[in-house]
């Protein structure tokens, strides 16, 4: 048995590519498919160490090692970047998050009679794989996974099917259920029941009418940078509370001694309230509700920061909007900010912060921005969401005039 096509790389969706080209799941760099086609496994194959992989959705690549992985999210930033004619820039060592470090999660469920099932997908499916074990979940989450399940095949419709929203918050688990209608006293009680004895820091419930709320007994924050904030229902975080340390660290680096930051898509205000204590800050965030708890935060504790709701897809800041700033903050969703990209191209701001959770779109952004005159001064892979496809970045990004 000879090796004839080696496995040189990992591509975007978590395949291991051979020299030729060919396409092969499960397999890592230094793998190899001998002359039957059969892989033969090469020094940064692992054991995967959960019993649901590879059929859950959840993780694509814990029969990787972390060399190999971080290996790929350099090789992810690279590529894309090489895709719209930029050179390599300077790609730091990528950080990545422990197991079972992850403080929120969506999870799927649905009935089967009396009892239910609850967990991820399966990839490339909606068959729900029941959780019984979980190696990216936070503990205080995996936790509730057999308690949620008791409680949805009790309150599901029968052969109904829902969501449950799980995120780690100052006071404990922010719990949100859907596709269920908890009418009635014993549906109530279950749900205070179910609220009290996991010390829940607050249960709501969306019956298609948006959340409402079953248990709060306390106001529900999330401290960001030690100012705690309001956390809206279905609020954003970064997905590990080390990977957002990362991306904040990262930052701070690259605005350096701005005294004027403009952060946009700014959410809860996770570089906002960091950069505060020395800059003058203005927040611009499209959601209402994010907005207001950032400027209450920050009123609350006399930081520098002034927020804006505005919807940065329709009305992006002008050139001259942007002009009286020293730095730029820029932390878009997926599809990233190709109309505000445009007018910061056209301005003069110094030095522009940018973090991104899909290489892709941000690769297009740097694109327009270097033929506005800007480059690429570093980029620093974070991979939070561990053993997955999905990865987040920061990068440093200045005018070359």
């Amino acid at each position: 048995m000879s090796a004839l096509d080696p496995i040189v790389r990992i591509a975007a969706r978590g395949d291991g590519v051979t020299a030729s080209g060919r396409h092969v799941p499960m397999a890592a760099p230094g793998d190899s498919l001998d002359a039957q086609g059969h892989l033969v496994a090469g020094p940064h194959q692992q054991v995967p160490p959960c019993r649901h992989f590879p059929r859950c959705g959840g993780c694509q690549l814990q029969h990787v090692d972390d060399m190999a992985y971080r290996q790929y999210l350099s090789d992810r930033v690279a590529g894309a970047l090489a895709g719209q004619g930029i050179d390599t820039p300077i790609i730091r060592e990528p950080y990545l998050s422990p197991s079972r470090s992850r403080r929120r999660a969506v999870l799927k469920a649905q009935s089967l009679g009396r009892e239910a099932v609850v967990g991820f997908t399966e990839a490339r499916s909606h068959r729900i794989i029941d959780m019984r074990q979980c190696e990216i979940l936070h503990p205080a989450l995996f936790a509730l996974v057999a308690p949620v399940r008791a409680l949805m095949g009790r309150l599901l419709p029968r052969r109904g099917s829902g969501s449950v929203q799980m995120t780690l918050i100052d006071g404990g688990v922010d719990v949100l259920l859907t596709g269920i209608a908890a009418e009635g006293l014993e549906a109530h009680e279950a749900l205070l029941a179910f609220a009290s004895d996991h010390r829940l820091a607050r249960l709501a419930i969306d019956s298609g009418e948006g959340p409402e709320d079953r248990w709060a007994p306390d106001p529900a924050t999330v401290t960001l940078s030690a100012v705690p904030v309001s956390f809206p229902h279905g609020g954003f975080l970064q997905a590990t509370g080390d990977g957002e340390a990362a991306l904040v660290s990262a930052v701070q680096e690259a605005v350096g001694q701005a005294k004027s930051v403009a952060d946009l898509f700014s959410g809860l205000g996770t570089f906002s309230l960091a950069l505060a204590g020395t800059a003058s800050v203005l927040a611009v965030e499209a959601s209402r509700s994010a907005v207001v708890a950032q400027q209450v935060a920050a009123n609350r504790h006399r930081s520098s920061i002034r927020c804006e709701h505005r919807d940065l897809y329709r009305r992006p800041l002008t050139a001259v909007e942007l002009s009286g700033h020293d730095a730029v903050v820029l932390d878009p969703p997926r599809a990233g900010a190709e109309e505000q990209v445009r007018t910061l191209a056209a301005s003069r701001v110094p030095v522009i912060a940018y973090v991104s959770c899909n290489p892709v779109s941000f690769a297009r952004d740097a694109a327009i921005l270097a033929a506005g005159g800007y480059h690429i001064d570093w980029v620093q892979p974070v991979g939070q969401f561990r053993w997955s496809t999905h990865m987040e970045l920061a990068a440093r990004i200045s005018r070359s005039d």
